[in-house]
């Protein structure tokens, strides 16, 4: 029998988590490794609902796995030396689970790799751990372009608009990863279990407030409250403010199924501490008009659905980006986009400096890439 390898935290275990270690399984004798409570609180920033021994118990007896233990290390690739040691033919991971740092060490150490999709048991509903966390019907956020011009030192030398889609949680997106995860831990603290009932654009302006009180070193921008808090697709227009002068909103079913049908996102790796964005930025009148021109043309492209102008505007609004802000990416962000960008129109990211997400803007589906769902305006 071949060996199969597969790494994860497995909090709250659910029969999503069973379907995929019965499909693993039938690749070959199953081995399990498990985060430990640190490495999963230096991921997603919270403590587990079981802790490490609860969840190898649970893990263990189950009768698909062989052999189960919790990782030796840390961080995304906590399980480098239990690999080593295990030396296994196959190394099976979730879409959402998938990386290129865990393919590329894969190719180094000559195991195959195979990503599955997320299949549940017949007759099963989907699940997933996030889906089961009491705080999961709080949204995250997509910048889709703009990002940067909620700062009024970017649109005070020109102004311009930030477009947000508000992200359903089927996902547990981890720390740090661009997907608003502080501003989203804030409204738990807020709100607990879901946005609430009243007018939106005060409750993300609580929110703002909330997470940046008087004396706030660096302000958050205020597109990460409004994305969450506002459902659909937004285009905020920011005059040099902290706040957008101006909210325009898209809750057209239509409009929002045609860009869950065309984003694909492909998932990178947590954002190393100590790094900085803000270092070495090139912030000028020309390079701020570039970035709200191709968020502008982004926003007509949606409208329009026209997803060859809706590519060619995300991937503008990306590169102008990057030309102000160029420790937004690095090497190993431009390694994976190279291996990708041939089957995409357009393409940004998100998170900086190795952390979060590519997305892609595809007619075809990518390659080991997930698919979001947009709130709508009804869901709370």
């Amino acid at each position: 029998m071949k060996k199969v390898f597969v790494s994860g935290c497995y909090d709250m275990l659910h029969s999503g988590h069973v379907a995929f270690f019965e499909e693993a399984a039938t690749y070959g004798d199953l081995y399990v490794g498990i985060g430990s409570d640190r490495t999963v609180n230096e991921l997603k920033a919270r403590k587990t609902i079981n802790n490490e021994q609860e969840r190898l118990y649970m893990v263990s007896a189950l009768k698909s796995v062989k052999q189960a233990w919790i990782n030796s290390g840390s961080g995304l690739i906590d399980f480098l030396d239990d690999i080593k040691a295990l030396k296994p033919d196959i190394f099976f991971v979730n879409s959402d689970g998938h990386s290129a740092l865990k393919e590329q060490l894969c190719k180094e150490l000559g195991i195959e790799y195979v990503v599955s999709k997320r299949i549940p048991h017949e007759n099963l509903p989907m699940r997933s751990t996030t889906a089961l966390r009491e705080e999961c019907r709080i949204p995250y956020r997509i910048d889709l372009a703009g990002g940067w011009l909620d700062q009024p030192n970017v649109s005070g030398l020109h102004p311009g608009p930030v477009l947000t889609l508000s992200i359903e949680p089927d996902y547990e997106f981890n720390d740090r990863s661009g997907m608003s995860t502080s501003s989203r831990k804030k409204a738990i603290e807020l709100w607990q279990v879901d946005i609430p009932a009243g007018n939106k654009e005060k409750l993300a302006k609580t929110l703002f407030c909330f997470e940046n009180p008087p004396g706030t070193e660096y302000v958050s921008g205020s597109q990460d409250s409004l994305g969450i808090v506002l459902p659909g697709l937004n285009r905020l227009h920011y005059s040099g403010g902290y706040w957008p002068s101006e909210i325009e909103s898209v809750h057209d079913d239509d409009i929002l199924r045609w860009l869950e049908q065309h984003l694909w996102l492909v998932p990178l790796y947590p954002r190393h501490d100590g790094y900085n964005v803000l270092s070495d930025t090139n912030i000028t009148a020309d390079n701020s008009k570039k970035l709200s021109d191709a968020a502008l043309d982004c926003w007509h492209a949606i409208k329009e659905q026209d997803i060859e102008r809706l590519g060619r505007a995300v991937r503008n609004s990306f590169e102008a980006q990057i030309v102000m802000y160029p420790h937004m990416v690095n090497n190993d962000i431009f390694a994976v986009l190279d291996k990708y960008k041939e089957q995409a129109l357009g393409w940004k990211l998100s998170g900086a400096g190795g952390g979060g997400y590519l997305i892609f803007v595809s007619q075809k589906p990518i390659e080991n890439a997930i698919q979001i769902r947009i709130r709508r305006s009804g869901n709370n």
